[in-house]
């Protein structure tokens, strides 16, 4: 092969003219048949297409219609249902609250005295404090304080039964003319009644007293005469070593009381007790305060109108005004009669003016001050509990009504403040003298 040869490129072959037909034909089918299946699936999806949104403007078209279920739990009205969750609930506090006030009633006997035990209690722990710190052993200091305060009670009302006993018969004799007085009064005055009628009205009532005797059963007065003075007695039986026992034991009363409650309440529980305790402490306080006030000052005002029986009266007036509202009033209308007996209506109206004046200063000037500062506790909360407590334990029941709502509005508070600090944390006093642990050794 030359040089030329060698470069000259080879000349392309020529197809060949012998073509296969039966893969032509296939190939043609193939193309076909392609053509017509995206045709096909074009037009099937466009028609579905169609027909679902033919669909949804019909339904927009068209109004709703809610079918209310036969079956399952039927539709209630949002507010009905609310209304019917706090009734229920409210029924069950209701129920709740008449159980336990029925049960308070039925053992008046030993509630009542151990809650004057606390009162007491939280009065005097001081001063057993104060012996304490002296050198005398906790449960020696607390019993010089039960008989020092049993002693200065008795001597006490020694003292007013003393000046009763020395002034009860120029009493009894003042009464006989104040009698007289009023006969006459009635026979001189403006009605004119004669002898014969203030006769026929005395023998009257003699008369109705005497049958009100007759048709009392007296075996059925003395025994529940004998039934009130037991229970009177075991009363004070029963507060007496109940302040003993809150004054000496106190950290391991409470701490056993606290050691009730689940683990996880305790500290909860704990810091209630201590914010009641206080609450409690400062009430019994400022009541104290008032009736002294109360008492000293209506005896002034008895001694200045030379009303016998001061002392009497002002131990009667510092009692009542134990009875928040009515106590020291009612105490303070003995001295009224007492003037009215033994010096005439001048000297009562004085007497009256006088009571009227002192409960004036008391409850719009030191009260508000004294209870306000210390115990935040409305007054118609004050007359709401004293008629519960005078419903569920007489005379009793509302001595100790105030003491018991102030401290539970005082837990209520505590509890419904958000992020409330612990009881370690708070700084309060302990109740009856309870240390820092809740969980200390108990009974």
């Amino acid at each position: 092969m030359s040089d030329e040869e060698a470069l000259t490129p080879p000349e392309p072959e020529e197809e060949s003219e012998e073509v296969d037909p039966d893969a032509a034909e296939l190939r043609r089918v193939r193309r076909r048949r392609g053509g017509e299946d995206d045709e096909r699936f074009a037009a099937r999806l466009f028609h579905q297409w169609s027909q679902l949104r033919e669909e949804r403007q019909a339904q927009l078209a068209a109004p709703q219609i809610i079918v209310t279920p036969t079956t399952g739990k039927p539709e209630v009205p949002w507010g009905v249902e609310l209304a019917a969750q706090w009734a229920w609930r409210f029924l069950v506090i209701v129920a709740a609250g008449y159980v336990l006030a029925r049960t308070i009633g039925f053992l008046g006997v030993v509630v009542v005295p151990l809650v004057i035990a606390l009162l007491v209690a939280a009065l005097a722990v001081p001063l057993v404090s104060l012996l304490q710190r002296i050198g005398l052993p906790r449960g020696a200091a607390s019993l010089l304080v039960v008989l020092g305060g049993l002693a200065f009670v008795v001597g006490l009302l020694t003292f007013a039964g003393q000046q009763v006993a020395a002034g009860a018969q120029d009493l009894a004799d003042q009464t006989v003319r104040g009698l007289g007085e009023i006969k006459d009064w009635l026979k001189d005055g403006p009605l004119h009644a004669s002898d014969s009628q203030i006769n026929d009205v005395i023998a009257t009532a003699q008369q109705s007293i005497a049958d009100w005797g007759k048709n009392t059963d007296v075996v059925g007065r003395v025994s529940e005469v004998s039934s009130t003075l037991t229970h009177v007695f075991a009363g004070i039986f029963i507060a007496l070593f109940a302040t003993y026992f809150f004054m000496a034991d106190g950290e391991r009363i409470w701490a056993w009381a606290v050691r009730l409650a689940p683990r996880a309440a305790r500290s909860r529980v704990d810091s209630s007790g201590r914010v009641a305790w206080v609450s409690l402490t400062q009430f019994v306080r400022a009541t104290v305060i008032v009736a002294a006030v109360d008492a000293i000052g209506i005896m002034i005002v008895a001694l200045v109108l030379r009303v016998p029986f001061v002392a009497a009266i002002g131990v009667l007036v510092f009692l009542g005004a134990f009875v928040p509202l009515i106590g020291a009033t009612v105490a303070g209308s003995v001295a009224v009669l007492v003037a009215l007996v033994d010096q005439g209506p001048v000297t009562a109206l004085l007497m009256l003016a006088g009571v009227i004046l002192v409960q004036q200063l008391e409850a719009h000037g030191l009260q508000p001050f004294l209870l306000g500062r210390w115990v935040s506790v409305h007054p118609l909360a004050v007359i709401v509990a004293i008629a519960v407590g005078v419903l569920v334990a007489g005379v009793a029941g509302a001595l100790v009504a105030v003491p018991v709502s102030a401290a539970l509005n005082a837990v209520v508070q505590h509890l419904a403040a958000e992020g409330s600090p612990a009881a370690d944390q708070a700084g309060l006093e302990s109740p009856i003298g309870l240390g820092d642990d809740p969980d200390e050794e108990s009974w």
